[in-house]
């Protein structure tokens, strides 16, 4: 474990030592070993601490792409292609890269599903938005599924198997 700068920059894990904490999860000795590391409660959250102490979370360490060494806000991707006139919904996902390790995937629901946007329209939209290294390589177009806490099925893989959500991102095609 590092301590990180308390210059409202430096992003790090948000952990937890205190005896008031819990003890950990019921029945569930290896999640507990999990999250507890070296007497610190790993909380997942990131964030940056400012000089005068106030911690000011960021994203779930859960929601973060790596790619080529760069850290790629999940929440701050989806922000930006929701931002786009014709974004219903939207969902980002991690896709192994042999070079970059990660990069972003994006699916999105259109307002008008036979309007004019394209693939290439969103990345050039994402382009003149974010970092060249946080634009979604892939793009595919659908009707996302939804878990009954209204988050997209997509994002969770839930009943998508690796192998086919790869394909959809590099053939930038969706079925329900």
């Amino acid at each position: 474990m590092e301590w990180v700068a308390r210059d409202g920059q430096t992003l790090g894990e948000v952990m937890v030592c205190r005896s008031t904490v819990m003890k950990g999860y019921h029945k569930d000795d290896e999640v507990t070993r999990a999250v507890f590391q070296g007497g610190w409660f790993h909380t997942c959250d990131l964030g940056v601490i400012h000089p005068d102490g106030y911690i000011q979370l960021h994203d779930r360490s859960k929601d973060i792409i790596i790619s080529g060494g760069e850290n790629i806000s999940i929440i701050k991707v989806e922000s930006v292609l929701y931002g786009h006139p014709e974004a219903l919904q939207a969902a980002v996902v991690a896709w192994p890269d042999d070079f970059w390790e990660e990069t972003p995937c994006a699916f999105m629901t259109l307002k008008d599903i036979g309007g004019a946007t394209s693939t290439r329209g969103i990345i050039d939209y994402c382009r003149a938005r974010m970092p060249h290294f946080m634009v979604p390589q892939s793009v595919v177009f659908g009707e996302l599924p939804k878990t009954s806490t209204d988050d997209a099925l997509i994002k969770q893989n839930s009943n998508i198997s690796q192998t086919e959500l790869f394909q959809m991102c590099h053939n930038g095609t969706y079925q329900q």
